[in-house]
């Protein structure tokens, strides 16, 4: 659709609401004026809108006014105007359109009228078609249509033969009774407009207050609850990662246990003890002294063949004791390897004592 931008001018705030909604569910991005000199304004300072939707009633600058002063202005007199009135008689819309008006949306709006002025409106702008803005001059004798038929009448009576000849307009108590019930009926609407305006603006205002505090505390009932959902939810995480680290640990020391008594089991009930292994520590030094001196005093063949052989079997039992305990307790690796080490290095000594008894 060609017509995106819209503006709403209207004194009661629940008729540019309702109109901008219904703009709103077309696509349509609104602007919206209280007044027509507000709307005058908004027009000299901001980008023209692709059409204008005038209140008729308004106080001040009335509808009608509002139009003609824009007709005046050529940079904008060429913009389509929608007058929003309750009249919907055909000598109306006829005398707006002469005058500028593009359509006559009756109030309160529907949405058949809406879409079909919408519509009207898009296919003569696409195609070009859109009336020409009326001559200035004509715009400024044009009657405002609320007091038309005031106004024709009243030519009527100076256009008798009477009124040629006496030079007055006689005043008959048809006449006056016409006048008066045509100025007590505007200045009716006038009222009722104005005060079915304040009431309509106090019950938005009211409504409006309403949905506000209604609002904030469904906000803060959200937002307490979410509180509560939050620190339930830490407070019962909590319990689970303490629940949780002390199965872990249950579960770690009855495995340590376990490990422990095995440990034992192969150790042959009680392991080695620190004193043990410092003693297995101390006979490895002696050895190894041993077997320095002993290498440095022994140059014959015999000797060396015999301490090769020695050495051999001693590595061949010690890689047997190694791969027996490993099959039979993988998890205690390092203790078999110690024990096998003991193993090796006494035999080794063995070895090497024997040979020392043969020399």
């Amino acid at each position: 659709m060609g017509i995106k931008n819209a503006l709403l001018v209207d004194d009661s705030k629940v008729a540019r609401f309702a109109l901008s909604k219904l703009l709103e569910n077309r696509d349509m991005q609104v602007s919206m004026a209280g007044s027509a000199e507000e709307a005058l304004d908004y027009l000299e300072s901001n980008s023209r809108p692709d059409v204008i939707f005038m209140d008729h009633l308004m106080p001040g600058m009335n509808g009608v006014e509002a139009t003609k002063a824009i007709k005046r202005n050529p940079t904008i007199s060429n913009i389509p105007i929608v007058m929003c009135t309750s009249k919907k008689s055909e000598e109306f819309v006829e005398e707006a359109k002469r005058f500028g008006v593009y359509n006559i949306l009756t109030k309160p709006p529907q949405s058949d009228g809406l879409d079909q002025i919408l519509k009207q409106l898009n296919s003569d702008v696409s195609s070009g078609s859109l009336p020409e803005p009326p001559a200035a001059d004509s715009v400024e004798m044009a009657p405002e249509p609320e007091d038309e038929e005031v106004a024709v009448k009243a030519t009527v009576r100076m256009s008798s033969p009477e009124a040629e000849q006496h030079d007055i307009v006689p005043l008959t108590s048809d006449l006056i009774e016409q006048i008066a019930r045509s100025a007590v009926k505007t200045h009716i609407n006038n009222r009722l407009h104005e005060l079915l305006s304040s009431l309509f603006d106090e019950q938005y205002d009211h409504v409006k207050r309403i949905l506000e505090d209604a609002e904030r505390k469904r906000d803060t009932e959200l937002q307490t609850r979410l509180d509560e959902i939050r620190d339930d939810f830490e407070r019962r995480t909590a319990t689970l990662k303490d629940e949780i680290a002390a199965d872990v640990s249950v579960s770690i020391a009855g495995q340590l246990e376990e490990f422990r008594r095995d440990l034992a089991k192969q150790g042959g009930g009680g392991g080695f003890s620190q004193e043990s292994l410092d003693q297995l520590k101390d006979h490895i030094t002696a050895v190894q002294t041993i077997d320095t001196e002993f290498w440095q005093t022994l140059q014959s063949e015999a000797i060396q063949q015999a301490h090769d052989i020695s050495r051999e079997t001693a590595e061949e039992i010690s890689q047997r004791t190694i791969d027996l305990y490993l099959k039979q307790q993988r998890s205690a690796t390092t203790k078999a390897y110690t024990i096998a080490l003991a193993i090796s290095i006494g035999i080794f000594s063995v070895g090497i004592a024997w040979l020392a008894g043969i020399l």
